[in-house]
């Protein structure tokens, strides 16, 4: 053989052996399926779980002995909603979560179901069906999840509730849903609070009690389910629970006066009814007019009459007035002639607030005097729509 054939097998010889070496290469980099989730920790967070929609404490899981991959949590769990998460304190960082949105959780197991994890929206959730106790594990090694359904849930002993102060909020209150200003009950003795006065059917009539203000984050006292009655026959079920979640709340149906007991060491609730509200009559002097205006800090022309914030009136109803724009936070009030001596539309109260919840009250009033102003605590897009007929004001943030 000469020396260029040497050559040229030499040559198709590294080639095989370069091929075979990179084909190798290949298969060691070949990954099927997802990589394991490496995470020391697991938490779960939502109104079925212990510790509610808390994201800076939500409720642990526990990494098993055998693969501290595979995690494990045993407790009880309300009906509702449910997603985890591998650190606290943030919403933007990635959750686990149900391929599909609302897979259930309840008595029928699950075994070894496939999660996905992902940051943002679509923000799939899984649903508890039924409350109860139950064995969760999330292995995060496979990407998968499985269920027990053990029991019921436990008889909670009834450790007596200390608080300073109880408040209610909610559309039956006479607060409205403002949690920065809720209505404070009266203290009779350590545990004892009392309210007597209006509760309203209107606008579903809902109502729950807090221990403190500013903080819908925190524990409320609800009733144990959703929708328990009151009535001038009393209220449904007398029991209540403080807790997180889910979002329980009473439902006035009869409007009327009554006298709310609240025992923070029974866990009752007791609700009588004193007497039926009586009509309030419309104020007078709300005249005829094609024109309604707004001033205020919070709008965009502030203080000016010149710039005041027309009105819309409606083509089919001339005591309909609209308007939609931007918000600021700061106060505002309507008038229907430009005269600061001239009576103005104003809330029925002092602390009538404007957010995306709405308005806290309904009603308006139309008078000189005191100067009492909406009080808008969230900046936005908002529409807002007064019925001069009916002496009301409807709020609807965009």
């Amino acid at each position: 053989m000469n020396l260029k054939n040497i050559l040229s097998t030499l040559a198709l010889g590294a080639i095989a052996v370069c091929l075979s070496g990179c084909e190798g290469e290949k298969d060691l980099v070949v990954i099927d399926g997802n990589l394991p989730i490496k995470a020391s920790a697991l938490y779960m967070v939502g109104d079925a779980t212990p510790n509610g929609w808390n994201i800076d404490q939500p409720t642990p899981f526990a990494a098993t002995e055998e693969d501290p991959l595979v995690f494990e949590w045993e407790g009880s769990l309300n009906t509702g909603e449910m997603k985890l998460c591998l650190s606290p304190g943030s919403w933007d960082a990635p959750f686990i979560r149900p391929l599909e949105n609302g897979a259930e959780i309840g008595r029928q197991p699950i075994d070894k179901t496939a999660f996905q994890m992902h940051a943002g929206d679509p923000d799939e959730k899984w649903r508890v069906a039924e409350a109860g106790t139950y064995k969760l594990t999330f292995d995060l090694r496979n990407w998968n999840m499985s269920t027990q359904y053990v029991g019921g849930l436990p008889e909670k002993p009834k450790e007596p509730i200390e608080a300073e102060n109880l408040y209610i909020v909610g559309s039956a209150t006479p607060c409205g849903w403002n949690i920065d200003a809720p209505y404070q009950l009266n203290k009779t003795d350590d545990y004892t609070f009392v309210y007597e006065g209006p509760l309203k059917a209107d606008d579903g009539g809902e109502m729950k009690a807090c221990t403190k203000t500013g903080d819908w984050g925190a524990e409320f006292i609800r009733p144990e389910s959703d929708g328990v009655e009151i009535n001038k026959g009393g209220v449904a079920t007398p029991t209540f629970v403080m807790t997180a979640g889910p979002d329980n709340k009473w439902r006035v149906t009869e409007s009327a006066n009554y006298r709310l007991t609240f025992n923070l060491k029974e866990h009752t609730l007791t609700a009588e009814f004193v007497s039926d509200i009586q009509e309030e009559e419309k104020p007078e002097g709300m005249p005829q007019t094609d024109v309604l205006y707004m001033i205020g800090d919070a709008t965009p022309g502030g203080w000016s009459l010149d710039d005041a914030q027309a009105f819309t009136q409606d083509p089919e109803n001339n005591r309909v007035f609209s308007w939609t724009g931007e918000l600021v936070t700061g106060t505002f009030k309507a008038c229907i002639i430009k005269d600061f001596s001239a009576p103005f539309l104003r809330p029925s109260g002092s602390e009538v607030t404007v957010s995306a919840e709405g308005v806290s009250a309904s009603d308006f009033i139309y008078t000189a005097n005191p100067d009492d102003q909406w009080k808008v605590t969230e900046a936005g897009t908002y529409t807002i729509v007064f019925d001069l007929d009916n002496y009301t004001i409807k709020v609807t943030k965009q």
